[in-house]
């Protein structure tokens, strides 16, 4: 009996041995099996596309659309691309206030403010851009019809600024020869002076809109999920 007892002491210490010198775990133990699961790479481990990213993404132009304005009244240089599953352009921003009527936006700090937008919200009334990023989509026409492109309200928008990028939707529709505009919110989270007459930027600022049903957002207030939807968007398109 005590010789049993001995000789399982000894297999014990020797199997201690042996795992000390692997460096304390090997294949097939536990620990193993954590550093395995540890080391896996989980989409949500990869982070948000870049805007270095975005812009490399979307380097290449295939015209579907323009050439379109900045501003009214300037040179039409503007091109529309389109890629598998999205439509895109680089333009400047100019800031839209319509919709409910707000601190920000009224007719005293927006003398065009109008308080109706193309979409509404889930319980039928006009957007808030003072608190949800939209973007605005220009009027159809011959140059570009987004409807004709399996975009519309609520598609999911990917807004590159600088070294920012903020998810938004479609919430607007605006004239049809001038593209490059987007609500107070908008503009605001990208550290874009928002105030409806004197704001935006001229600087580049590029739009990427995601096409089909599965790029909608619902309902259309709720940022977060826009926010989500389209990292999950962009990663998908661009492979990111």
């Amino acid at each position: 009996m005590l010789e049993q007892v001995w000789l399982s002491r000894r297999w014990f210490a020797l199997s201690l041995s042996a795992l000390v010198a692997c460096g304390g775990s090997g294949a097939g133990t536990p620990d193993a099996a954590m550093d395995a699961n540890d080391a896996t790479v989980t989409p949500d481990a990869l982070g948000e596309p870049t805007a270095d990213q975005l812009r490399a993404a979307t380097a290449t132009c295939t015209v579907i659309g323009g050439k379109y304005a900045k501003d009214s009244g300037g040179t039409a240089t503007v091109d529309i691309c389109g890629a598998t599953g999205v439509v895109f352009w680089t333009a400047d921003m100019d800031v839209d206030c319509d919709g409910k009527m707000t601190p920000e936006c009224n007719l005293q700090a927006d003398p065009a403010y109008q308080n109706q937008t193309a979409a509404s919200d889930s319980m039928g009334n006009a957007l808030d851009a003072a608190n949800l990023p939209y973007v605005v989509f220009p009027g159809a026409s011959t140059k570009f019809t987004y409807s004709a492109h399996d975009l519309g309200m609520r598609s999911v928008v990917a807004v590159v600024y600088a070294d920012k990028v903020v998810y938004g939707v479609a919430g607007d529709v605006g004239p049809k020869d001038i593209i490059g505009e987007a609500s107070y919110a908008m503009a605001e989270a990208l550290g874009i002076d928002p105030d409806p007459s004197t704001g935006g930027t001229n600087e580049p600022v590029l739009y990427i809109a995601f096409t089909g049903a599965n790029s909608k957002v619902t309902p259309i207030e709720d940022h977060d999920a826009a926010t989500t939807l389209g990292i999950a968007r962009a990663r998908d398109s661009f492979g990111l």
